[in-house]
């Protein structure tokens, strides 16, 4: 590397100039990558298959490089590559990672079926920002329309997003994304302690003001966070979600879109709950 470029526009080391200098780029949590294990914990384990390609060929490490890895029985890891190929990828286990990334409460999100790549974002968001799990909801005033096989497509390729997400937050999970429900199955299917709906028409009760009651009951251990689609959430659907305890509330004075409202929902839940930091 020339003389004068090794250094990143940052101030910091490029890192290939620091792989030249045998420095382990992987050490620090800054750069350590993280990969779900379906096996049980065991002080040697293996990833194969597509996270063996992409450490083998896309980040291209070596036997010494360090990474971190969650096994199939949830325990969280720092690890060391001993040997490596296209297809296998061994490791041997230094230590248990005591820390938990996972948020106090247990937040699964109920969204309204949004058009285009829009799902996609709030996924990947969602999941980023701490969701335990996401589910679509087919709702009637949804534009989308999803289906048998091409509901169950689309599904698959969410679950990958979220799969994706949860390794680049960190997260020692990987969220479920549910296949795609009509509200009464959704509400069916999750019945949390803590039920919440954000509806554009709500003008006496406010998140913080539900959130707080909660607390006060001890009922924020798992929230069902529900959110409309474009079109906003029927008055049928409004009528279904009280009839099964969801409190509506208010997002504030402004209207927000379809993959703004549920982010900006679960930031302040978080907020509230202490999951963003004293």
């Amino acid at each position: 590397m020339p003389v004068g470029q090794e250094k990143a526009p940052w101030g910091g080391w490029h890192r290939e100039a620091m792989a030249e200098r045998g420095i382990n780029i992987y050490r620090k949590e800054t750069y350590m990558h993280r990969f779900f294990v379906p096996q049980l914990y065991n002080e040697t384990m293996t990833i194969e298959g597509v996270d063996a390609r992409h450490i083998s060929k896309v980040l291209r490490m070596q036997p010494g490089a360090q990474l971190q890895l969650v096994s199939d029985d949830g325990v969280s890891a720092l690890a060391e590559i001993t040997a490596i190929d296209s297809e296998c990828v061994t490791v041997h286990c230094l230590e248990k990672l005591a820390e938990s990334h996972e948020p106090a409460v247990r937040l699964i999100l109920a969204q309204g079926l949004a058009k285009g790549e829009k799902m996609e974002f709030i996924i990947q968001k969602a999941v980023e920002m701490g969701a335990y799990s996401v589910v679509p909801v087919a709702m009637e005033h949804s534009v989308v329309r999803l289906d048998g096989a091409k509901a169950a497509k689309k599904v698959e390729r969410w679950q990958k997003i979220a799969e994706s997400a949860a390794k680049q937050s960190k997260r020692d999970i990987i969220p479920e994304v549910q296949p795609v429900q009509t509200m009464s199955q959704m509400l069916a299917a999750n019945d949390c302690a803590t039920k919440i709906i954000a509806y554009e028409c709500e003008d006496k009760k406010s998140l913080k003001a539900a959130l707080k009651e909660a607390q006060a009951k001890g009922a924020l251990t798992d929230l069902l966070l529900i959110i409309g689609p474009e079109g906003g959430i029927s008055e049928a659907e409004l009528d279904a979600a009280r009839a099964a305890g969801a409190v509506p509330v208010s997002l504030g004075k402004r209207i927000l879109r379809a993959e703004t409202a549920g982010l900006v929902a679960i930031s302040a839940i978080f907020y509230e709950t202490g999951d963003l930091g004293d």
